[in-house]
């Protein structure tokens, strides 16, 4: 999953540029303030860092990066994921205007500018030239300690996280006390007297109608009958008229084929009538006058109503705000049981230390592991009888990385006692310590492309060529891209560009070169001796070439 390829346009001072770059060990080497960083600074844009319209070139409108990478298994199944394309390499592209608006893609499709970041934590693994820097913060070192057991602190701070609520509810408990009992007081009083009425969920609009009807039971039943009787009891009642319409009507129908249309639809209406006739009669069998149904459902209208107005609730909400009061009940009798809650704490804590513990015991194995193999690296890079110490340090309290707060420790030589790595007075000491742990950590990550932004300052001679073949021993295994002013550490890469700005009509503009051959032994000469070259430098250049074995001397 290495870079392949980057593309440039109006980035800082340079115009317009396409690399492709190759696996193996990487470098890019310039004078100072020709740009060697921002290939660096542009792979970090395009990886969801921030954006700022101050990388855009003095005079364009926008700025534009893309990078493209190698897809791996874990990569592709997070496009996938995403909802994105997942073909044989990703593609993310980035771009800043003046105004400051960002936009990103990855395969083409829109993205975030957190989706980036999240891409880029696969991709790429960036040490900068501060590197040390980080190296003095506590969380950092656990990080870094975590991350060479094979663990993380993830499940010990979600169950400490679980704890400090289980304990904050715990003390509001208790310090709440009286009122929640108040509250649980009130709330049972008034459960009680709507509970009097049971007011249930839709019954509201069935009391209204029941009650309409009772109350006009009378003027019902006068109507129900007083139809019977026009449409069937009396002498000349609507079925008896019909009847002899419709005869008169086929007496004639012979003569008449419309009076035969006629007669069916009067016959039709006598049909009906009769439908009409038995739903009444069933009416009046079952409705009758009863006062003291009407009075029950009375009163009841009467409480829903009172009800209602005392709580400021429309009549229909009832049923609602009782179910209502009756889980806020619950939480109160939940949130008064300190037994309970007590339990809860103590549930939440046995379960933190218990992951804890699983953290620590991963941590106690790998701190003298990470601690001897850092400790060989600084002897390598020239810190004879240094020594690294990886220390934890048991907490008196449980903090949300564990039980235990991680500290690096380091002698500068032999005989020198350790001291806290931030109490280490040489910068020169705390960069090759960093690159030691950058060199010992680099291949922890998934990031199959490790980039050095000149963490090889404060270094030099024999130790600056150790350092470029702990890279060029990277190399083998993972892409490595360094950034270096060391001609030691350059002669050691695979492949090595030159970085280069030239003044133009359109101000300084910055290039990349691949150098090879003799071109590639005069870079090295310049970074030897400076910009007067001499045949004692050439000669020096081809000699740091030759020790390498490097492949581009005879390119």
């Amino acid at each position: 999953m290495s870079l392949k390829r980057i593309v440039l346009r109006d980035f800082v001072i340079v115009s317009e540029l396409d690399l492709e770059l190759a696996d193996q060990f990487t470098v890019l080497t310039g004078e100072t303030g020709a740009g060697k960083s921002i290939l660096i600074d542009a792979l970090q844009l395009v990886t969801g860092g921030r954006a700022d319209v101050g990388v855009i070139r003095e005079g364009a409108h926008r700025t534009e990066v893309s990078a493209e990478f190698d897809l791996g298994p874990a990569t592709r199944q997070w496009l996938l994921d995403g909802g994105y394309q997942a073909d044989d390499s990703l593609l993310l592209r980035r771009t800043v205007d003046v105004q400051g608006k960002s936009r990103a893609w990855i395969n083409g499709s829109p993205a975030t500018a957190s989706q980036l970041r999240a891409l880029g934590e696969q991709l790429l693994d960036i040490h900068g030239q501060h590197a040390w820097q980080s190296l003095t913060r506590v969380d950092a070192m656990g990080i870094l300690l975590d991350a060479y057991a094979q663990t993380n602190s993830d499940a010990v701070s979600a169950c400490w996280q679980q704890w400090r609520d289980a304990q904050r509810q715990l003390e509001k408990a208790r310090l709440s006390q009286d009122s929640l009992l108040r509250e649980r007081e009130r709330l049972n009083w008034q459960i009680g007297e709507v509970e009097k009425l049971a007011p249930l969920a839709g019954e509201w609009p069935e009391l209204n109608a029941e009650h309409t009807r009772l109350a006009n039971a009378q003027g019902l039943l006068d109507a129900a009958q007083g139809t019977l009787h026009i449409l069937d009891e009396s002498d000349d009642n609507a079925v008896a008229l019909l009847n002899r319409a419709c005869s008169l009507l086929q007496q004639q129908e012979h003569i008449e084929p419309v009076f035969r249309a006629l007669t069916e639809v009067l016959n039709s209406s006598v049909v009906q009538i009769q439908d009409s006739l038995h739903t009444l009669h069933g009416y009046l069998r079952k409705t009758e006058l009863d006062p003291d149904r009407l009075t029950v459902i009375d009163d009841r209208l009467s409480l829903w109503v009172s009800l209602a107005r005392r709580y400021k609730r429309h009549p229909e909400d009832l049923p609602e705000l009782l179910q209502n009061w009756h889980q806020e009940l619950i939480a109160l009798e939940t949130a008064t049981d300190m037994q309970a809650l007590e339990d809860a704490q103590e549930q939440a804590l046995q379960a933190y230390l218990h992951e804890a513990r699983v953290l620590s015991r991963a941590r106690l194995a790998a701190a003298p592991k990470l601690s001897d193999v850092i400790t060989q690296t600084m002897q390598d890079l020239g810190m004879k009888g240094g020594r690294f110490d990886v220390v934890l340090q048991t907490s008196d309290k449980p903090m949300r990385t564990g039980l235990e707060e991680v500290n690096f420790l380091v002698a500068g030589h032999a005989g020198s006692t350790p001291r806290p790595i931030h109490k280490v007075a040489s910068g020169g000491e705390l960069s090759r310590i960093a690159l030691a742990i950058a060199v010992t950590t680099s291949q922890l990550g998934q990031a199959k492309t490790l980039i050095f932004d000149e963490v090889d300052a404060g270094v030099g001679g024999a130790v600056a060529q150790t350092v470029g073949r702990l890279m060029q021993q990277l190399g083998r295994d993972r892409q490595v891209l360094a950034v270096t002013h060391l001609p030691q550490v350059a002669a050691c890469a695979d492949h090595h560009w030159v970085v280069s700005k030239q003044q133009t009509g359109f101000g300084i503009i910055s290039s990349v070169t691949p150098v090879m051959g003799d071109t590639r032994v005069t870079e090295l000469a310049r970074m030897l001796g400076g910009e007067r070259i001499m045949d004692s430098t050439v000669a020096h250049a081809r000699d740091l070439l030759q020790e390498q074995d490097c492949p581009g001397l005879l390119s």
